[in-house]
């Protein structure tokens, strides 16, 4: 990373999505190079220039150049103005891609966004539909975000799928809440969708009860549904896959998801997510590792006050670390981990807020 005469400058394609996130909530100029420089298909893919067009449709002002090999990208943002926006999404990834950036602009418009995803619901190497909606959203309401919805109007699994999701922010507000989540949070209810896309009824079952099997012993409530599609709201392509959220009675959730694979059984991706939930629950602070960076983002520009969360060290990763180096580089503000005496385990994480204030609705 270097600065030079106001322009933010940074290597490689790590941290894409969110270093333009923050480029244009601080409207700083950021330039990208060396993108994919050794691979043998160098620059940008399918799915970063489909992120830079849905970034141009709900700013107004932004300036986007790519360099004829596509290794380097100069972004220079406009106002968020949000509106009504329908973006097709390539197949390559899944909506989660595409919306949970947009989650972090959302709140701070000009005008109301709705904007309606299509293409791939769910897969596994992004965030999926389920797990934005049930693990996502309800964090950004901590940090007074209170009226965010996401439909799904129609399940899309790969290859081909032919889902859509609208995604629908009535809350504007100039600066997001500060918080002091350092209390451990105690899970009493287990919550899940179990669905499946042109395949029989009876996989969401099968998975539901593997699930129900495994999560028996922990006490907990537990309440998994299953969510069939069939017909022209199926998508294109045969799929199944299953969302799991544990929450707490004040609010907090983690979340664990997983879609099948060819030659998948259902019986053992239900038994695997419950165990998987219950593994980061062990391992996850108030915050979850799913919401962990959205929560950077809005404790950075949030008031000039400190907030702090408690995260479990096993989620001091690399991924943490480079999303913490991008945040100070473009809005100077640093993150303090402390020990907590009461719990080995776990660090107190804290970030005092830059100030920021929604200009969005007063400039444009």
């Amino acid at each position: 990373m270097s600065t030079n005469h106001n322009t933010i400058a940074f290597e490689g394609h790590r941290n894409f999505r969110l270093r333009l996130i923050l480029a244009t909530l601080s409207g700083k100029l950021v330039k990208i190079i060396k993108i994919r420089s050794h691979d043998l298909n160098p620059g940008l893919k399918d799915y970063e220039v489909s992120f830079l067009r849905l970034l141009e449709s709900v700013t107004n002002g932004s300036h986007i150049e790519i360099s004829y090999t596509g290794t380097t990208v100069i972004y220079r943002p406009g106002i968020v103005i949000g509106g009504e926006v329908t973006h097709n999404c390539p197949h390559s990834k899944p909506m989660g891609y595409f919306i949970l950036p947009m989650l972090m602009l959302a709140p701070f418009s000009k005008k109301k966004f709705s904007i309606l995803f299509k293409g791939v619901t769910n897969a596994n190497d992004d965030t999926g539909v389920d797990a934005i909606k049930w693990g996502l959203l309800p964090i950004m309401e901590k940090f007074g975000v209170r009226d965010c919805l996401l439909h799904i109007l129609k399940r899309g699994s790969l290859p081909d799928g032919g889902g859509e999701v609208h995604l629908i922010c009535n809350s504007l507000i100039p600066t997001p809440l500060t918080i002091h989540a350092i209390d451990l949070p105690k899970f009493s209810v287990i919550r899940g969708v179990a669905y499946c896309t042109r395949v029989s009824p009876s996989i969401a079952n099968r998975m539901i009860d593997a699930a129900r099997a495994t999560l028996k012993p922990s006490g907990c409530e537990v309440n998994i549904t299953a969510d069939v599609w069939r017909g022209e709201n199926s998508g294109k392509s045969p799929g199944f896959g299953i969302t799991l959220v544990a929450e707490s009675k004040k609010g907090w959730r983690i979340v664990v998801e997983n879609v099948g694979q060819a030659k998948t059984l259902p019986e053992d991706l239900g038994e695997l997510t419950a165990l998987q939930l219950m593994t980061e629950i062990t391992q996850s602070g108030t915050i979850g590792r799913y919401q962990l960076i959205m929560s950077l983002v809005f404790m950075t520009i949030g008031k000039e006050d400190i907030g702090r969360i408690k995260i479990h060290k096993s989620g001091i990763d690399e991924n943490l670390i480079y999303a913490l180096r991008d945040i100070k580089n473009i809005f100077g503000s640093e993150a303090f981990f402390t020990e907590d005496e009461e719990e080995p385990n776990f660090m107190i994480l804290s970030i005092k807020g830059s100030g920021f204030t929604n200009i969005s609705k007063k400039v444009a």
